[in-house]
């Protein structure tokens, strides 16, 4: 994952957040600050690909991680995107039994 410099202004109650979390998981209070905003991206676009405003590989890209991984994220925060992860095995299965078979 690539990383940009931003200055940024961020409120009180969301630094005392990130001392409470790194203190909590034993990381500094930077990587708390970014596993928080991080955990607000994945809400976010699970959010977008669940109105349709999102496709599931876009969503993929932005959080880079794999599209069975937005699945499984959404079966685990309990947002419906639209399709299971059940569907989506299924339908990687048919492809995949269908590229072999154009072999």
């Amino acid at each position: 994952m690539s990383s940009k410099s931003y200055p940024l202004r961020l409120p009180e109650n969301l630094l005392k957040l990130a001392e409470i979390r790194s203190k909590e998981e034993r990381v500094d209070k930077s990587t708390a600050l970014r596993q928080l905003m991080y955990e607000g991206a994945e809400n976010y676009v699970l959010e977008l690909i669940g109105k349709g405003r999102l496709s599931i590989g876009r969503g993929a890209e932005i959080l880079e991680r794999a599209p069975y991984e937005i699945y499984r994220l959404a079966e685990e925060k309990d947002v419906d995107i639209g399709a299971t992860m059940e569907q989506y095995k299924k339908g990687k299965r048919i492809a995949e039994r269908k590229i072999e078979a154009e072999e």
